[in-house]
């Protein structure tokens, strides 16, 4: 198999994060390509025809893709107990919040480094943190127990997305106000997959 990923993407992360835990690291071939909202390379693109990262290209089987799906599938193959059937809902409804929160973050960048300067809304960019903000909030008030609980997709998708905040939006500080979701990820962020994913530019 092989893991197509650019730069210090959280999608991207969230896959390899799962990849570690589940200890097939050395199963997947990784390559690095341009996934430019506005130039995906080729070969991207004719693994993934909307152009986006990650993608997990098999030998024996169509290409599969987005994150959700990739992970998905790493952990059926091993059997890894990452989308536990006992509190499968609340897993996932976990998991799409933190993506939530990644592909608003995300976007955020990409005004800032794709759109020109007189084109750009700050009106836009506060509205895709007001979606930020409001999730770290739930998670500080809703989703504390599940979060210590047994690691599961939710569990990684969550951190991977804090991580990501403190990447590339440090100055906006989301502990504040979130004491118990700091103290959570603080602990998991010390994890063995996390410290061997860190983001770099």
């Amino acid at each position: 198999m092989k893991l197509l990923m650019a730069g210090p993407s959280p999608f991207v992360r969230k896959v390899m994060v799962t990849l570690h835990e589940t200890d097939q690291v050395d199963a997947v071939e990784y390559e690095t390509v341009v996934a430019s909202p506005t130039g995906p390379s080729p070969e991207l693109i004719a693994a993934n025809p909307v152009g986006k990262i990650p993608a997990l290209i098999r030998p024996d089987a169509p290409t599969i893709y987005d994150s959700r799906v990739i992970c998905r599938f790493l952990d059926a193959r091993v059997q890894g107990g990452l989308y536990p059937e006992r509190r499968q809902w609340d897993t996932l409804t976990l998991e799409a919040t933190a993506d939530g929160m990644m592909d608003a973050a995300v976007l955020m960048v990409y005004e800032a480094r794709f759109r020109p300067e007189e084109k750009q809304s700050a009106e836009w960019v506060e509205a895709q943190w007001a979606k930020i903000d409001r999730a770290v909030s739930a998670l500080n008030t809703r989703w504390i127990s599940h979060l210590r609980g047994p690691l599961d997709i939710g569990q990684i998708a969550v951190g991977c997305a804090l991580s990501y905040l403190d990447f590339r939006h440090a100055a906006r500080v989301w502990r504040t106000g979130n004491p118990a979701l700091a103290d959570w990820y603080a602990e998991f962020a010390e994890r063995p997959s996390m410290q061997a994913t860190a983001p770099k530019d």
